[in-house]
């Protein structure tokens, strides 16, 4: 279905989400919005994590450094490519399903026809009703009456999997800069400590950000990501601690 036939044919409406532009839909913009800012909690948390160890063993500020860039390119890979893969994955099982939809309509468009108007009946509409719904989408185009009532699914709106793994990638190096930053900014004597606030910071801010993205209870989500986060870096504090103290 074009988009001139969502929008102009009598008494139809574009779906929430749908695209009107052929631009990404609101939705898939929200589903990126929401990864880069759980991809930007990634690259804080572990890289300050790792920083903070090292800064536990040593003073010096190039191993922490080399540690810490290090880090920021592995993990930065390290989602890109996951990301990649995941979302590889879910669009081949969604074209798997868009093509059994479209074997189903060739095979038994009246069966097809009978299940479209069940699932409008199902919804509170009458049987005579939803048949009448059911009969005049499917008068228009068939196909994607059907995907979108059942799989909710737009086979011009996939999810992209390279957009995914550079958004990823991105968002979690712009992440790790900042534990990098503080700590190679702040003085030596309050480095650990400089880099703790500010990683906590950047944590409540982020999870305040992806609680309203996702309609969840701002407290909570910032609460369980700040004291995530201050435990990852209280843990490899005293591993590194432990090993340079003990010289291995």
């Amino acid at each position: 279905m074009t988009d001139v036939d969502r929008t102009d044919s009598p008494g139809t409406e574009p779906h929430e989400g749908a695209r009107t532009d052929g631009g990404p839909s609101h939705a898939q913009k929200l589903n990126w919005l929401r990864a880069g800012v759980l991809g930007a909690n990634d690259g804080i948390i572990s890289t300050a994590g790792l920083v903070v160890g090292v800064a536990g063993a040593t003073t010096a500020i190039g191993p922490i450094l080399t540690a810490g860039v290090a880090g920021v390119v592995a993990g930065a890979v390290s989602m890109a490519l996951g990301e990649y893969v995941s979302v590889s994955s879910q669009r081949d099982a969604e074209r798997a399903l868009i093509e059994k939809e479209r074997r189903e309509l060739a095979e038994d468009p009246e069966g097809e026809l009978e299940e479209l108007a069940a699932i409008y009946q199902a919804k509170g509409l009458s049987h005579a009703t939803a048949r009448a719904v059911a009969e005049e989408l499917t008068a228009i185009d068939p196909f994607a009456a059907h995907i979108e009532a059942e799989l909710g699914l737009d086979p011009d709106d996939l999810t992209n999997p390279t957009h995914a793994a550079v958004s990823s990638g991105i968002s979690f190096t712009a992440g790790a800069i900042l534990p990098i930053a503080a700590i190679s900014l702040a003085p030596a004597d309050v480095r650990i400590l400089v880099t703790f606030v500010a990683v906590v910071l950047a944590l409540a801010l982020t999870g305040s950000i992806s609680a309203r993205l996702g309609g969840a209870a701002r407290g909570r989500a910032v609460f369980r990501l700040v004291v995530g986060g201050a435990l990852a870096m209280a843990v490899t504090y005293a591993v590194g601690r432990l090993l340079g103290v003990s010289g291995i």
